[in-house]
């Protein structure tokens, strides 16, 4: 008689299977590497406790990357088909995760309602920036912060003249994207406060990551 398989006592991890994930679908910049989060993923959600709120979807891998201090996510992204790919994701990590349907300037969620906002190459596609900051403040408690990781407008005024000149072009190809946002200005105008921020250039495309509170 031939032997019997041993059926496996643990269920395969099928975050392995959701592959590397994408920040948004219009910058589909992986989030996950080799298993493990990159390391500007990494640095976003750093030092993330209680409830999350992250704005747009992604393909839904980015949920897999939270730390276990957090208690909930809640992804808000207006699109169905990021929203299904994002339900699939969620069932395969142990934090509860809510989607919801919504848009940059108008946050379906209650006034002071999460203790972080996580935007992540979002706020650059936002047709108003600082009326989708004003929404941000609207949702965050008292002691609350937020987690940026966005384009910044380069410090250089060549390459910032050059940004300007390929906006109109860049934002048809992706998504309303405009790369020559100065999103510390924005966010200084907003009223926050900017934490801590590292600048850096992905592929000659000026870049900030950071955090900052209401002032």
């Amino acid at each position: 008689m031939a032997a019997r398989a041993q059926e496996p006592t643990v269920p395969p991890d099928g975050r392995r299977l959701l592959g590397r994930g994408m920040e948004q679908f219009h910058h589909p910049r992986p989030v996950c590497v080799g298993g493990r989060s990159t390391p500007q993923r990494e640095r976003l959600l750093s030092g993330l406790t209680g409830r999350v709120l992250e704005i747009g979807a992604g393909d839904g891998v980015k949920v897999t990357c939270y730390p276990e201090t957090v208690e909930e996510i809640v992804l808000v992204e207006s699109d169905p088909f990021l929203r299904s790919a994002a339900r699939l994701a969620a069932d395969e990590v142990m934090i509860p995760v809510r989607i919801l349907d919504g848009e940059l300037t108008g946050l379906p969620v209650p006034d002071a309602s999460f203790d972080a906002v996580v935007m992540s190459l979002v706020l650059c596609c936002s047709p108003s920036a600082m009326e989708t900051l004003q929404e941000v403040r609207r949702v965050l408690r008292t002691g609350g912060q937020l987690h940026f990781y966005e384009h910044q407008r380069s410090g250089n005024q060549v390459i910032a003249l050059c940004e300007n000149l390929v906006s109109p072009l860049w934002s048809r190809a992706l998504g309303g994207c405009h790369p020559a946002r100065d999103t510390l200005a924005a966010l200084q105008h907003a009223g926050f406060a900017v934490d801590g921020v590292e600048r850096f250039a992905f592929r000659h495309v000026s870049h900030v990551l950071g955090t900052a509170r209401p002032r």
